[in-house]
């Protein structure tokens, strides 16, 4: 028992007092349980503070764990370097190993992540690093021009490239906008200069270029000068036509195959949806006039009623003049540039000079009424009577040159093409004429009732027939290639371009055929009542029907885009032009014209509409005259010799005060020469009886 009792002592002894802290120097003295840390357990000082721990040694680099073993919480920089320097040392199937091994440990978070991360990293732009050349053709597939537009906001380099013009010269020829007629001719706009012993100076800069690849003949443009100048020395005429030069030099933008295709784009946009509307009265009161002919040419706007009277505008339906002198219902007229022919009940060709008005010839031979006319050239016309004849007729002599005799009833119809002439008629046959020769070249038989349109374009005759059916003929040798039937009604209208028909009927459809394969393309139900006027370019349809609607069609889909314009009571005629057309209705009982203009307005840098509607982008300019004090008004350029006879080819001419078109005296508006019977020698008295008067036309 007393051995026990010291060794307790000891032990509560050695509990009592507190262990010192650890320290280096003596935990190689200390037994291994002593060093594991131990609670200290009621503390001599209280107050005292508690010792800090011995913080660990830094382990050696050859003690460093592998960045494997590690906390992925823990990874830095350093890991990642590392892991990048493994990586690269890698070969390509090693790391294609790594990267699957990788990838089949992600979770669809981290497989959408890595899908947005690659996918930029894998597109390449292709036009930083493709040659002009090559991004041109890649251009050449898009179709759309406003996916070329929307193109050019996405870089510099991609609106470099679209903003170059062979990118816009490949749109034109895709969507078949016309050729800028700039590429085949060289203009000298005021600066081909007559000389005193009747030679040409030419101003060098005054040429513009051409291009190569153009077949096109080359034109030039050689304005005379003013008479003033033809008395001086060659010298002095030199040096006129240098100050000349300078003084009226005019900066025009350039027209480039952008601006042309943004003019074509917004015209053939405007046709669809939109356009500027002007409405005139054309005659004073109300009345039954008919209209019996309309024409629109890039300068004037020609109505001819059965009143006799024939109505000139310019192209924005402001009214010129009217021409007077026939003495019946004027049933036929076709204009070349300033110089209009027409024909009518009395039998009488006129010949008139649309600029001032005047009446140069009256042209007498025909014994009945002048149902058809046309020209070949400025010299020529051709017209068909009811008298079953064609005439032939040498404009600037006022001479009849041939008379075409064969038809057994009354003329309904010529076209023209080259050196011939073919002409429909009510005997249900069509002859081919030669022009120059008067020779009459072979006849199309085969209709079974009167032929009333007829349309030629030198490789192929096609004719409409009151028997419902078209016919097409092979004008070489006079055969019948095909009968085109569908219609169920007279077949009135026809119009041929290429290898498209297009024929309207009264019984109020259209309908479209291919002339190479002989079979219709659209069957349209345009109106309710007969077509009375029938026209068709390249990209669309415009028909006016009795029933008081003109319509526009798309030609290659045969959908309706619009109707033009409000129902009327009945639509006479309708003419359409690139940016322009013109609709002539009776609207409560008075006849109305309606100018439509679709060119888009002018913003300055692109090429616009100039005056009269004359198309800037044909980046053609006008030749001046070299003035004197005060300028001439220039000179007519391209005048037909008859101009001279009566108009000495000076425009200014003719009062402005043509604001009035509703014509209350329409009198008072004619010039003092183009009144009464007209400036020419009519070749015999004018005969008394009265001819035969045709049937308003169906």
């Amino acid at each position: 028992m007393s051995t026990r009792q010291p060794s307790r002592r000891k032990d509560a002894m050695r509990h009592s007092h507190p262990r010192p802290p650890l320290t280096p120097n003596n935990v190689g003295n200390t037994p291994t349980s002593s060093i594991m840390p131990q609670s200290i357990a009621n503390p001599l000082l209280p107050s005292a503070p508690a010792s800090p721990p011995t913080p660990a040694p830094s382990p050696t680099p050859h003690q460093r764990d592998t960045m494997w073993a590690r906390n992925p919480e823990d990874f830095n920089e350093p890991m990642l370097r590392d892991f990048r320097y493994v990586f690269s040392n890698l070969s390509v199937s090693s790391k294609e190993a790594w990267m699957l091994a990788l990838v089949d440990t992600f979770d669809n978070h981290m497989l959408n992540f890595v899908k947005h991360l690659v996918s930029p990293r894998l597109k390449k732009d292709p036009f930083t690093v493709l040659p002009n050349e090559l991004c041109f053709k890649i251009l050449e597939f898009v179709d759309d021009p406003k996916t070329l537009v929307r193109a050019a906001q996405v870089s510099r380099r991609w609106r470099e490239i679209l903003n170059d013009d062979q990118a816009w010269k490949a749109m034109c020829e895709k969507h078949a906008y016309r050729r800028m007629s700039s590429a085949s001719t060289i203009s000298l706009p005021g600066n081909g200069l007559q000389m005193p012993g009747g030679h040409f100076f030419i101003d060098p800069s005054a040429i513009t270029s051409t291009s190569p690849e153009s077949s096109s003949p080359i034109t030039f443009s050689r304005t005379p000068i003013a008479s003033s100048y033809t008395n001086l020395n060659p010298v002095a005429f030199l040096h006129a036509a240098e100050q000349h030069h300078r003084k009226h030099k005019r900066h025009r933008p350039k027209a480039t195959h952008r601006s042309h295709f943004k003019h074509r784009f917004l015209v053939e946009s405007a046709w669809r949806k939109g356009g500027q509307m002007t409405s005139r009265h054309i005659t004073p009161d109300q009345g039954s006039s008919v209209v019996t002919s309309l024409h629109l040419t890039k300068k004037y706007i020609i109505v001819a009623l059965d009143n006799a009277k024939i109505y000139v505008f310019n192209v924005r339906g402001e009214h010129l003049r009217t021409l007077e002198g026939h003495m019946m219902g004027v049933w036929a007229m076709v204009p070349w540039n300033d110089i209009l022919v027409s024909g009518g009940c009395d039998r009488d060709v006129r010949v008139w000079n649309m600029n001032t008005g005047a009446s140069i010839y009256t042209l007498r031979g025909h014994t009945s009424t002048v149902r058809c006319l046309k020209m070949s050239d400025q010299d020529t016309a051709i017209s068909g009577s009811r008298d079953t004849m064609l005439r032939v007729w040498d404009i600037p002599s006022g001479t009849c040159k041939h008379t075409l005799s064969g038809h057994q009833a009354s003329v309904r119809c010529l076209e023209i093409h080259g050196d011939y002439v073919v002409s429909g008629s009510y005997d249900t046959t069509a002859r081919i004429w030669c022009i120059s020769t008067g020779q009459h070249i072979r006849t199309l038989s085969g209709h079974f009732s009167q032929i009333y349109a007829i349309a030629f374009d030198g490789v192929r005759i096609a004719t409409g027939s009151l028997d419902t059916s078209v016919r097409i003929w092979n004008p070489n040798d006079g055969i019948c290639q095909a009968i085109l039937q569908g219609h169920t009604s007279l077949v009135g209208q026809l119009q041929m371009r290429g290898t498209t028909l297009v024929s309207g009927g009264s019984d109020g459809s259209v309908r479209v055929w291919s002339l190479a394969t002989n079979s219709p393309i659209h069957r349209l139900a345009a109106h309710d009542n007969s077509v009375t006027s029938l026209q068709f370019d390249d990209n669309r349809i415009v028909s006016g029907g009795s029933d008081g609607r003109v319509k526009i069609w798309d030609l290659k889909t045969g959908l309706l885009i619009r109707e033009l314009s409000q129902p009327a009571e009945a639509v006479w005629r309708v003419a359409i032009e690139d940016e322009r057309s013109v609709v002539l209705a009776t609207r409560t009982g008075r006849l109305v014209m309606e100018v439509w203009n679709f060119a888009p307005p002018k913003d300055g840098g692109e090429a616009g509409q100039d005056r009269d509607g004359v198309d800037e982008m044909e980046g053609v300019e006008e030749g001046v005259v070299v003035p004197s004090e005060p300028p001439p008004a220039p000179i007519l350029e391209g005048m037909h010799p008859l101009l001279g006879q009566q108009y000495q080819g000076r425009r200014g001419a003719v009062s402005d005060e043509t604001e009035n078109v509703d014509m209350v005296d329409a009198y008072a508006q004619i010039q003092p020469d183009s009144a009464g019977t007209g400036g020419g020698d009519g070749g015999g008295e004018r005969e008394t009886q009265a001819p035969d008067c045709p049937d308003v036309p169906s």
